[in-house]
């Protein structure tokens, strides 16, 4: 098995704001290798419990592997979209704190033969989960140019991708696309040379994060994850949220609202009769960013923002 070895982002962060204590009980719904995992076990000491969930069953090895002297760690295959159900087959009691990491992790990006980075010729899978699910070649291969441009668009915040969707297609009339070079070729014929000269990162950067997003469902399920998990929450406990691009900081932004702020009557009501009660408070005055020291040993770590929510007690 690959050495699956991922550095945790914001890891002092995600500390602070969980604050690990003996006899707790967490969830890590994106486990991957386990650092985030490891170190809130390590902080709380005692009989703290940790449920731990990745649909990468390489991860789930991993982590499992690294984590095995800690009797109150345990794995679940899974995805955390459907975390409120695998913590109540697993019998998880009701949680002190909550994480999700929305990355993909280093092993994944660094194992060419996953399909995730635009920097290795390799087959065009992108699933987080390999044993179910249709592969990227299957997406790009049969969608059509409009799904592909509202995908690519929607997703990536790709300006050039009703363009590079045409271009998709007119390659694979030719030849299936097969490999992320395939996709990368497309993506180069698709944008002026003017214009990918000037772009700051890999041109193809954006399609492929839309692609991967699509492939593995990450954005549709998210709001409605986040709420379960808050229902698993003890009052006091805290759910932080990693992300990593502007589409899923915003939506994760917009849950906690919807979750402070629930109450849908008319602005100028003289009282409240939706009956809604705020069941959570926002923490960490918005968005948390990694220290400048981090981005310079982790340059993965730039665009993630943290963000931190309370449970409320219940009236």
């Amino acid at each position: 098995m690959r050495e699956f070895v991922h550095e945790p982002v914001m890891l002092q962060e995600v500390l602070e704001w969980i604050a690990p204590r003996p006899g707790g009980v967490y969830c890590d719904g994106t486990l991957g290798g386990g650092g985030h995992s490891g170190k809130i076990l390590e902080t709380a000491g005692g009989d703290a419990r940790l449920y731990g969930i990745d649909r990468d069953e390489t991860a789930i090895e991993a982590a499992s592997e690294r984590l095995s002297g800690y009797p109150g760690f345990r794995a679940i295959h899974g995805n955390f979209h459907d975390a409120k159900d695998l913590l109540a087959s697993a019998g998880a009691p009701a949680l002190d704190g909550v994480l999700l990491d929305l990355g993909v992790s280093s092993p994944q990006l660094d194992t060419p033969e996953r399909g995730f980075s635009y920097h290795e010729d390799a087959p065009l899978d992108m699933r987080m989960d390999r044993s179910r699910g249709r592969t990227a070649a299957e997406l790009l291969n049969t969608a059509s140019e409009q799904e592909l441009t509202e995908i690519i668009r929607d997703y990536g915040e790709e300006k050039w991708a009703a363009r590079i969707a045409k271009i998709i297609c007119e390659h694979r009339e030719q030849k299936p696309l097969q490999t992320t070079f395939d996709l990368v070729d497309a993506v180069d014929a698709a944008i002026p040379k003017a214009v990918r000269r000037k772009d700051d990162g890999h041109p193809a950067r954006r399609t492929f994060q839309a692609v991967r997003i699509a492939v593995n469902d990450e954005l549709s399920p998210l709001d409605q994850a986040i709420r379960d998990l808050t229902d698993c929450l003890k009052p006091g406990g805290r759910i932080c949220v990693i992300t990593f691009h502007s589409l899923e900081d915003r939506m994760v932004k917009r849950c906690f609202q919807r979750l402070q702020h629930p109450c849908i009557c008319p602005p100028k009501a003289p009282i409240c009769t939706c009956g809604r009660k705020p069941v959570v408070r926002v923490l960490a005055g918005g968005a948390v960013k990694p220290s400048a020291e981090e981005v310079e040993r982790n340059p993965r770590a730039r665009s993630a923002k943290l963000r931190v929510a309370e449970k409320l007690q219940e009236e």
